[in-house]
């Protein structure tokens, strides 16, 4: 997918280019709410249990802080233990992180694009690995269906305002 040159692009590492993967997914949603409003709900990393319903807590960290560069987060997600790094923080443009869990390590990737009257977010997620390439044979639509339900989601919130601290 190309971009114009005056939008942000996913800079992928070589490992998870979408040319390189045996399974990418691209989802995007114009959200008619602020950069701003749409970046703290995705940060909030404790929140997301909260409003994102495929999303779980798996272990505790310091949960005053929201996502940063080089943080660290254990969570569940599509019923998989993940062990997740922050790889690039732009603040309300994009963020990235890899995980690991169960025969998957993936590269999931966020643009928060602003446009008149809100944001066009987009999510794009590459994945290697057994687990990975098997889930996808099972259930092709997935991912898709769970990062679309991610956006939805966070349109809802992010139209509500900033989150709760923590």
């Amino acid at each position: 997918m190309t971009s114009p040159a005056s939008e942000p692009v996913i800079h992928w590492p070589a490992h998870f280019h979408p040319a390189n993967v045996p399974v990418h997914v691209v989802n995007e949603m114009f959200i008619p709410a602020s950069a701003e409003h749409i970046w703290a709900w995705l940060v909030r990393e404790p929140l997301w249990p909260t409003w994102y319903a495929n999303s779980k807590v798996d272990w505790i960290r310091d949960k005053s802080r929201d996502l940063t560069l080089g943080v660290q987060f254990h969570w569940k997600t599509f019923g998989v233990s993940i062990t997740s790094r922050v790889q690039e923080f732009v603040p309300c443009e994009r963020i990235a992180w890899d995980g690991t869990g169960m025969g998957a390590h993936v590269y999931h990737a966020w643009l928060i694009i602003p446009k008149a009257g809100g944001c066009l977010v987009r999510t794009e997620e590459s994945q290697h690995g057994w687990g990975a390439r098997l889930m996808h044979f099972l259930r092709p639509h997935r991912m898709f269906d769970g990062h679309d339900l991610w956006l939805k989601s966070l349109s809802i919130q992010s139209q509500t305002g900033l989150p709760p601290e923590l």
